[in-house]
């Protein structure tokens, strides 16, 4: 095999992308069907995509691209740390014709910083290294290289033959007659001031509502992978020299989202951001967010995106089966994403891991989660490029039997990776009626149940010894209440007849006063008549046996108190009726005072005590 080779190098972002044109030729007897393509190991554990397709015709009679297959192989005799990749031809060669075609490479993590570490107000240099020759197990007869960079400024590059520098771009050859596995090892040293955004983890959950939405949520977990940040971080320093101080910072991040997408919010484990603007037309949705802080070197960040985006522009049937179509990559441009999980719900069942990652590309991904509606079943999966793939049930509101979720894991995911995938599943419309049926059915029995308990008779049997026990009681209660009505009206009393000495030291009028005692004396009697059966029934309750004594003192207390209280009565109105002076009064009472003062606050503790029991 012969082959001319021409190649380019594009440096202008944190993802390295190698396009090669490369025209074969069949220089032996033996029909060709497959061209080998070689990368050293330490390049192919950064390979993240890697895509072959023909390139025949030419000028405007050009043929379509047509995707040729590649697969990982194993050849025998080759040099070591070598991985070789097969395409397949669409046809055997014969000796002496020659087929055409374009190979794109996608590596991540391929600039190194250097230095690894700079302050806020140094630009951020980057390494890149490879090969001036192409790789190759054949002989090559021409072959050229540009490298591509993405600002004029270069620190140093390696100069070798036929080496030419324009602008951003370095030009290696053209080189002729390279003999199979020719190497010449190049490195570029240049600087590179855009963002580094890594995507760690990045899990994308799509659900399925029949009744019309599609509710799509992103968890990010950000790192800038760029050269590390060193020494303190100056806000003014930020602010005021924005371009200077910090020229690598991530800033703001934008968000692609499908046309169409409403209800969009942006948090994080805090809450809402406010710092986010949205801007939506016919044809796109754009989301550009803007972090609490920026992020230098080194610096992380976690948020989440959600939206809502219509059924009908996503969800679709064919040959009775209904299936999903959806773009599998991240919506921000140039983000490397070390781990992309996409999630959907499905039916119960378990399926045990499947990882279809025959190129055996390592690295950290991305995992999508698609959760169907719960009942679906006959489930399967197309995606355009190797992941791994298992199946989960996810348990939400009203779920019965639980949602099932296909899961896809990709690892080392860059936006070559956002193409469309499908998933495919059979679902009832009667499914539908589950949940408002289960609502219905819930409102109704807890209707009937209040119905039911309003009407049934839940008391206690009449005939027990604890319903009995009740009665007794609250008979006692009501005994006791009807004889704190009689100690409180005796109390009322009192204090008319104390009233009635206050007006005989105002007016002096003697008989007034007397007939006055003379109604209370009447109004004493009735009631101390009223006491009498309460107390005989206290006595003869057993469930009052606690409360009695205090009754009992209560009443003998109230008695003392009435006596007290007419004999100071008595010798007022005695003194009065003799003509004696105000002082001579006092003194004569001065010792009764005392002991009705001391009884009244006897009886109303013991009235608080009967209170609380």
């Amino acid at each position: 095999m012969k082959s001319h080779i021409k190649y380019r190098i594009d440096l202008t972002s944190q993802i390295a992308r190698i396009t090669s044109t490369l025209k074969v030729e069949n220089a032996g007897n033996d029909l060709v069907s497959e061209v080998l393509l070689t990368i050293p190991d330490n390049q192919a554990k950064n390979l993240a995509y890697l895509t072959a397709t023909s390139n025949e015709g030419k000028g405007k009679v050009k043929a379509s691209a047509v995707s040729l297959p590649v697969e990982v192989v194993h050849p025998k005799g080759m040099p070591p740390a070598l991985t070789f990749y097969s395409v397949s031809l669409p046809k055997g060669l014969g000796k002496g014709e020659t087929f055409t075609l374009d190979v794109l490479a996608v590596f991540t993590h391929a600039l190194q910083p250097f230095p690894e570490e700079i302050t806020q107000a140094n630009i951020q240099l980057v390494v890149f290294s490879d090969t001036a020759h192409f790789l190759s197990p054949y002989t090559v007869k021409v072959q050229s290289l540009i490298v591509k960079l993405p600002e004029a400024r270069i620190e140093s590059y390696t100069k070798i033959e036929n080496t030419k520098i324009h602008g951003s771009e370095i030009k290696y050859g053209p080189y002729e007659n390279l003999p199979p596995f020719s190497y010449s090892p190049i490195g570029v040293h240049f600087e590179a001031n855009q963002p580094f955004v890594v995507a760690q983890e990045l899990v994308r959950e799509i659900e399925i509502s029949h009744w019309g939405n599609v509710q799509v949520t992103e968890h990010y977990n950000l790192v800038h992978g760029g050269a590390r940040s060193k020494g303190e971080f100056s806000r003014l320093d930020y602010q005021s020299r924005r371009y200077v101080g910090g020229a690598s910072a991530v800033r703001t991040l934008v968000a692609k989202l499908p046309p169409r997408a409403h209800s969009v919010y942006y948090r994080d484990e805090i809450g809402n951001i406010s710092t986010s603007n949205l801007w939506s037309d016919s044809k796109k949705t754009e989301l550009e967010i803007e972090p609490r802080y920026p992020m230098f070197g080194g610096w992380r960040t976690a948020f989440t995106i959600g939206y809502g985006l219509p059924l009908q522009d996503f969800l679709f049937q064919a040959e009775g089966k209904r299936y999903l179509d959806f773009s599998f990559g991240c919506p921000m441009n140039e983000v490397v994403i070390d781990t992309l999980i996409v999630k959907a719900k499905k039916p119960v069942s378990y399926k045990a891991s499947t990882d279809n990652n025959e190129m055996g590309w390592d690295g950290m991904g991305q995992l999508k989660k698609v959760v169907l509606p719960e009942g679906s079943t006959d489930i399967s999966v197309s995606v355009p490029f190797p992941v791994k793939q298992w199946q989960e049930t996810k348990f939400s509101h009203l779920d019965v039997i639980g949602r099932p979720v296909i899961a896809l894991e990709k690892t080392n995911a860059v936006p070559e990776h956002d193409q469309h995938f499908q998933v495919y599943y059979k679902f009832s419309n009667l499914s539908m009626l589950r949940e408002p049926l289960m609502l219905i059915s819930g409102f109704f029995l807890l209707f009937v149940a209040g119905i039911i308990y309003m009407h049934a008779d839940l008391a206690i049997s009449k005939s027990s010894p604890s319903y009995l026990a009740k009665l007794q009681w609250d008979e006692v209660l009501a005994v006791i209440q009807q004889f704190q009505n009689n100690i409180n009206r005796c109390l009322t009393i009192h204090d008319k007849l104390e009233a009635s000495l206050r007006d005989l030291s105002r007016t002096g009028d003697v008989q007034a006063c007397k007939a006055a005692r003379k109604a209370f004396d009447g109004l004493l009697k009735d009631l101390s008549k009223d006491l009498k059966p309460l107390l005989a029934f206290l006595q003869s309750s057993p469930q009052a046996s606690q409360i009695l004594p205090k009754v009992e003192e209560l009443v003998v207390k109230e008695k003392d108190l009435q006596e007290k209280l007419m004999a100071k009565h008595s010798i007022v109105v005695d003194g009065y009726e003799k003509k004696s002076g105000g002082r001579e009064i006092e003194n004569r009472i001065a010792l009764q005072q005392q002991k009705i003062t001391a009884l009244r606050q006897e009886v109303d503790d013991l009235l608080e005590f009967i209170e609380e029991i």
